[in-house]
Formats: C-alpha cells, structure tokens, sequence
C-alpha cells in the first residue's frame, strides 16, 4: 500500500513541475506565499492562466490558499516541497538535448 502512496505523489509532482508555468509558480513560492496577481506579473502570465495553475496545483496538494480579506495568498503546502525542489535543483544531470523536449522523450 505505501508503494502506491509514494507512486501516486511521485506522479502530481511530477505532472506539477511537466508544465512551465506550474513550475515557476512552484519556483516562485520557495521562498514564501505570494498573490496570484504578483506572481502573473513575475512569470509574465495573464492572471487567468496562474489561477487555473494554482487550481491544479492545489488539486494535487503541492499548495494552498490563505484567506486575507478579499484575497489569497498562496504558499507549498509543505516545507518539505522546498528542500525537494532545492534539491532538483541541486541535481547536476548529463542530459541528452535531443530527449524530452515538448514533443515528449524520444
């Protein structure tokens, strides 16, 4: 049973970072929340494109939405997705420029 469980984490991670725009948002929330509008203007989106983002990122459980007044702010829903993604980053990989790409992994 824990096998599916990491499994299926494993893959909404991994759909999260397949989209660029989902993976600046998560990119962008490292380092605290931060309001739909503000992130649109920092990853050049529309505001609609980041909302539908946020909706699927929240969906998968990677972040979550703190009421203040009229707003929300959005932040990981986990510190440890932080250190995850740092540790990505981290990852120096030897990395075939002719696999995966947009047009999937040949």
């Amino acid at each position: 049973m824990e096998t599916l469980v990491h499994r299926d984490a494993l893959a909404r991670f991994g759909y999260a970072l397949s989209d660029p725009t989902r993976a600046l948002i998560l990119l962008s929330l490292r380092d605290g929340g931060r309001y739909p509008s503000d992130l649109a203007d920092a990853i050049g989106v529309s505001r609609q494109i980041v909302s539908n983002h946020l909706a699927c990122l929240r969906g998968c459980g990677l972040v979550v939405a703190e009421a203040e007044g009229r707003r929300s702010r959005y932040e990981l829903a986990d510190p440890r997705i932080t250190h995850a993604l740092n540790d990505i980053l981290g990852l120096v990989l030897d990395v075939d420029p002719n696999c995966c790409t947009e047009n999937g992994c040949s």
